[in-house]
């Protein structure tokens, strides 16, 4: 086993809320050196390989664009087009492409096989998206609403839905920035039973932020600051896909939903949507909606992580 001489991001509990800040602050100045076309070559020479076992659009592009950003490279590795696909140990695996790339994003199933890879790995590794956590895209998600109402801190989150990774992170992001979440999901889909406990043990006494379980999804949203919602079925779960339909059917996000929110309310989706599931198209083009935001600060965001773990 290689000795730990570095970072990983393997979910939000890796980040104290002073470095969450750091990134989101680093992320706002990166977005706008694109937006006024400042070259910047921070990973100049830095080479990121990425590994897939699950598909993507947004994770992808967003991580190989920023490299590129960034002056460095990024090089795909698809799980069946490697040897992982064919045998090889993750922890050998780990430990010869830390011979070769600055760091490893990976976008898997079990989490648990990132917690091996960077334990094996003399290299970041950074996680991508897994079946119980999605850093990336929560601190997108953050950084969104920074942008259009400011801090989040003492606000009202409601999540409607799946006790998913999303919800998992959301739930993390709680306790570090401060707010008030309330998820919102039906029998049998709620989040992790440890990471309730361990979240609300977390909060306890403080005044900023709660955490809050409830069967009613009207309940979450009224008066709520923000909405979140995400595809009932994940990549995985399609054999389940008609008894998720029928076990969420009162879990849609739309224009009445929408109404029980406070005025300056937001709507994020992580993407990609099913329209007319759990959200409406009404809602996922509306004026509340910051979705396409939402989807393009995953960029500037991983390119301030890029930066804070291979630079």
């Amino acid at each position: 086993m290689t000795s730990k001489d570095h970072r990983d991001l393997l979910s939000l509990d890796d980040l104290s809320p002073a470095e969450m800040e750091q990134l989101l602050r680093r992320a706002r100045e990166l977005k706008q050196a694109r937006q006024q076309k400042i070259p910047i070559d921070s990973l100049q020479g830095r080479m990121l390989g990425m590994i897939f076992e699950k598909a993507s659009t947004r994770t992808r592009v967003s991580f190989e664009v920023g490299m590129l950003q960034l002056g460095g490279h990024a090089l795909f590795l698809s799980a069946k087009e490697t040897q992982m696909g064919r045998g090889e140990t993750l922890e050998d695996s780990a430990r010869v492409l830390s011979r070769y790339v600055d760091g490893l994003m990976v976008r898997t199933y079990a989490h648990e096989r990132l917690r091996v890879l960077a334990q094996y790995a003399s290299i970041p590794v950074i996680n991508g998206l897994s079946d119980s956590f999605h850093p990336c895209q929560v601190l997108a998600d953050l950084l969104t609403y920074q942008e259009h109402r400011g801090p989040i801190t003492q606000r009202r989150v409601a999540w409607i839905g799946d006790g998913n990774n999303m919800a998992n992170t959301w739930m993390q992001a709680a306790v570090l920035a401060g707010f008030h979440l309330t998820l919102a999901c039906p029998d049998g889909y709620q989040p992790d039973a440890g990471l309730v406990t361990l979240t609300q043990q977390r909060l306890q006494g403080r005044s900023d932020a709660s955490l809050t379980l409830v069967s009613d999804p009207v309940i979450a949203a009224t008066d709520a600051d923000l909405i979140i919602t995400d595809t009932w079925t994940s990549m995985g779960q399609e054999q389940e896909q008609q008894q998720r339909l029928a076990a969420f059917s009162g879990y849609q996000v739309n224009e009445a939903l929408m109404e029980r929110t406070a005025q300056t309310s937001l709507f994020m989706h992580c993407l990609p949507a099913h329209r007319g599931e759990e959200v409406t198209s009404e809602v996922l083009d509306g004026p509340r909606s910051v979705v396409w935001d939402e989807a393009e600060n995953r960029l500037h965001i991983q390119k301030a992580i890029l930066e804070w773990l291979l630079s």
